[in-house]
């Protein structure tokens, strides 16, 4: 509750402070608790006052029918209402609540006749109480002719800001309700879905697996006046006081359809549309319609597909078919959207008589057909509901069924489709039926773990079923990339005549940093795909740049590189690289830390003594380029021999990676210190001084126990270091060792310092945590955040030094 524990003064102190500041609350009418006029200014005329509101208030949540009862007696009781002009709206409100009603819907009851107004209003047992509670309690109820406006104080602050700023306004007699738009309609649904959904007599479960969604309830109700929907063609519709859906006519030439009621007599649906203006402009109708997808649940979005494809692409995207195919493509083929939802991805298509479109959900089928009453450039015919991963092409339309069994035709159909993302590990370890289609249980052995996502079924089966044709499809870079998918790349070879990629989080519920591209495959020439420059555009649809995409087919990834420089006799474990995966996506997951026990699930290397300069290598190469939504899908790979000679890179990845672990003294020994006891002006001895030994010279590296042809070197034509010369850093890697000295020294200068402390350690000294436990991401102490700018500056410029190495030696493509 947001004003729990008041007393009732204050809680209406409060009121009046947060939503009616603009306004006099000061003035008490009577006995009636809360008042709230117009302010007026000091040199004003004496004019009578003009109220806005009478309110009754309690500090515990109360039935609102109940606190407008009392009011209407304590007013009555008064006859307020003859000597100042009463305000347009009577209301009440406890710690969690206020509500209003319109003054007009209420004045009826204090002129009724033989009513003794006499009695205590407080008095909840008396016959007047009763009788007046049972008047209001009907007003509530009715809804449609009597509006009680009803707000949560937490959820709907922004809406009671609102309501209370266009209404309580000199002279204003209507109501001014919430006006709802392409912006808000969104905002509006989540809103009804905790307010009218409840109230709902469906088993929302049972009716999800039968492709029953609120979403479409929601548009009935939006899209209605006086509770009758105004679109006929919606799969849902609002009659009254119940819902009609599912309509069809039967053998016998008879409609028949399913009711949906209301639990609580329509209440909750009246008190929430008596908030907003419906339906929304005419202009909004066909965006809200086409967008319905936005009314989906997450993961039936995933499962069907219904993901709405930015316009911005959708004209990009059929603007490269035309370049590829012809400027007179759309009369030379024809088009089958196969997971079309709401149908906008064949927006801008001009012959409709080309093009076909289906999709899964029969709401959607109902929706785009609504469209073309509308205007929209597809026949009636041409749009059906059809379960592409399930379904027989026998159930196709027969004018589609000619395309796809005449080999000559297939060659001028385009398969143009953004199809399901889904894929079994989206959520919680499996999404229920992901896999389990019946082209998945048909090509299962071609599919491999390519399999577990949906729209490799759906390209397994157009690449096989519809063979010759064109398929103009959204997906992800994984068909190109991605290691799952070697072994569907293995059957899937049409030829890749263009591309574009363009970022995710541009498609709607998209999350993420990574590429979306589209492809325009020809099924009918064949090629391994190897490599293809693509066209690049940013957020805003403009052409940035192009990139080249690999399939990486046959080339090893710099993990396995890493796993070579595991297992070396005598070698002293100083701390554990975390490995996870071999592209930018990973990167966060690249981490060096004390002990590999600390991890729940460890994937990646011990560091060690014989190794560091190796894990520093692997560490900085995965950390000196930014991972960007662009090269997300981009692999390491297992390096080529210049890095073994490369003695400066070596040692400036070594700098690198020595002020960017997360290594920290309270799990062990701390090997990682760079500097000597007198560098940094400690106290006290340090528990280690390995890395400083290291960096003398002092440690051999590289030693391996028994390698037959490696001379004893852990990389053969690795160059052994001269143990009595010390490592040789850049002035890039200097300036490094610099800014962290002075670092250094001013934590060991601090009264309370661990004299073994990593550079973990010294900024949690400085940043401390928050509630949660995290580290803090700044400091207080303006010293020290000098200080680490510093040091982050100089790593910055060492990255960018480290960089073209990461592509010499072929870490990087």
């Amino acid at each position: 509750m947001r004003y729990s524990n008041m007393r009732e003064e204050e809680l209406k102190n409060t009121v009046a402070t947060d939503f009616f500041e603009k306004f006099d609350c000061d003035r008490i009418v009577g006995s009636i608790d809360f008042a709230v006029k117009l302010k007026r200014a000091r040199n004003a005329l004496d004019f009578q006052d003009e109220y806005l509101l009478w309110a009754e208030a309690k500090i515990k949540p109360t039935d609102i029918a109940a606190m407008l009862a009392q009011l209407v007696l304590t007013i009555g009781k008064a006859r307020a209402f003859d000597n100042i002009l009463p305000p347009p709206f009577l209301g009440c409100f406890d710690c969690e609540k206020i509500a209003f009603v319109p003054y007009a819907d209420i004045q009826d009851i204090f002129y009724q006749s033989d009513f003794n107004w006499k009695v205590a209003p407080s008095d909840h047992d008396t016959r007047e109480f009763r009788q007046i509670y049972a008047q209001i309690k009907k007003i509530i109820d009715e809804g449609a002719s009597g509006e009680t406006y009803l707000f949560d104080f937490g959820k709907d602050e922004k809406e009671l800001k609102q309501f209370i700023s266009a209404n309580f306004v000199v002279g204003k007699l209507q109501t001014t309700k919430t006006h709802i738009d392409k912006n808000n309609f969104i905002i509006i649904y989540n809103k009804w879905l905790e307010t009218v959904k409840p109230t709902i007599a469906v088993d929302w479960d049972i009716a999800k697996k039968n492709g029953i969604l609120d979403g479409d309830f929601y548009l009935a109700d939006l899209l209605s006046r006086e509770n009758e929907t105004l679109k006929e063609k919606l799969f849902v519709l609002l009659k009254s006081n119940h819902y009609e859906l599912d309509r069809v006519v039967d053998s016998a030439g008879f409609f028949s359809s399913k009711n949906a009621q209301f639990k609580d007599s329509q209440k909750a649906h009246a008190q929430f549309w008596a908030k907003y203006e419906r339906p929304p402009l005419e202009e909004y109708w066909d965006y809200i319609i086409e967008r319905r997808d936005l009314l989906v649940p997450q993961d039936v979005r995933e499962r069907k597909g219904s993901f709405f494809t930015p316009r911005i692409w959708v004209e990009l995207s059929q603007k490269y078919i035309a370049d590829a195919l012809g400027k007179d493509w759309q009369d030379e083929y024809y088009v089958w959207d196969c997971a079309a939802g709401t149908g906008n991805l064949l927006a801008g298509l001009t012959n409709k008589y080309n093009i076909w479109a289906s999709t899964l959900d029969k709401a959607d089928v109902e929706v785009m057909k609504d469209r073309i009453h509308n205007g929209a450039n597809l026949l009636d015919a041409h749009v059906f509901q059809f379960d592409f991963l399930n379904d027989d092409f026998t159930k196709l339309p027969q004018g589609l069924q000619d395309i796809i069994n005449d080999p000559e035709k297939r060659k001028k159909l385009v398969i143009y489709i953004n199809p399901p993302y889904a894929e079994v590990s989206t959520i919680g370890g499996g999404k229920a039926g992901v896999n389990q289609s019946n082209i998945h249980a048909k090509y299962t052995s071609q599919l491999g773990t390519a399999g577990r996502e949906v729209y490799s079924q759906f390209l397994t089966r157009i690449y096989h079923e519809i063979d010759g044709c064109v398929i103009a499809e959204f997906s992800k870079l994984k068909i190109l990339q991605g290691p799952a998918f070697e072994q569907f790349r293995s059957f899937f070879k049409p030829m890749l005549k263009k591309m574009f990629v363009v970022p995710a989080n541009t498609f709607d519920n998209v999350k993420g940093k990574f590429p979306i591209g589209f492809f325009i495959w020809d099924t009918n020439n064949q090629e391994d795909f190897a490599e293809i420059i693509a066209d690049v555009y940013n957020s805003e649809g403009n052409f940035t740049s192009t990139k080249s995409f690999s399939s990486y087919e046959g080339l090893k990834s710099i993990n396995d590189w890493i796993i070579s420089t595991r297992n070396i006799i005598s070698e002293m474990n100083i701390g554990f690289i975390s490995c996870k995966g071999s592209d930018f996506q990973n990167t966060n997951f690249i981490f060096i830390l004390n002990d590999k026990n600390l991890l729940p699930h460890p994937r990646g290397s011990w560091v060690t003594d014989k190794n560091i300069i190796e894990a520093s290598i692997y560490y900085s190469v995965r950390h000196c380029i930014e991972a960007t939504w662009l090269n997300d899908r981009d692999q390491f790979l297992y390096p080529n021999d210049g890095w073994k000679t490369d003695d400066e890179f070596q040692n400036d990845c070594l700098a690198y990676t020595l002020f960017n672990n997360n290594i920290q003294s309270k799990y062990g020994a701390n090997h990682w210190i760079p500097f000597t006891e007198n560098d940094v002006n400690s106290r006290d001895k340090f528990a280690s001084r390995f890395m400083t030994d290291f960096i003398a010279g002092k440690i051999e590296h590289g030693k391996k126990g028994i390698q037959a042809g490696t001379n004893g070197n852990l990389f053969p034509g690795v160059r052994q270091k001269n143990r009595k010369t010390a490592l040789r850093f850049s002035a890039e890697a200097q300036a490094v060792f610099e800014a962290g000295k002075s670092l250094w020294r001013y934590y060991h200068a601090q009264t309370k310092c661990n004299v073994n402390a990593s550079l973990y350690d010294i900024r949690e000294h400085f940043q401390g945590r928050n509630d949660k436990g995290k580290m803090n991401n700044k400091s207080d102490d303006p010293t020290y955040t000098a200080l680490i700018g510093n040091l982050r500056s100089a790593l910055k410029k060492l990255a960018r030094k480290i960089e073209p190495k990461v592509y010499e030696y072929g870490f990087l493509r």
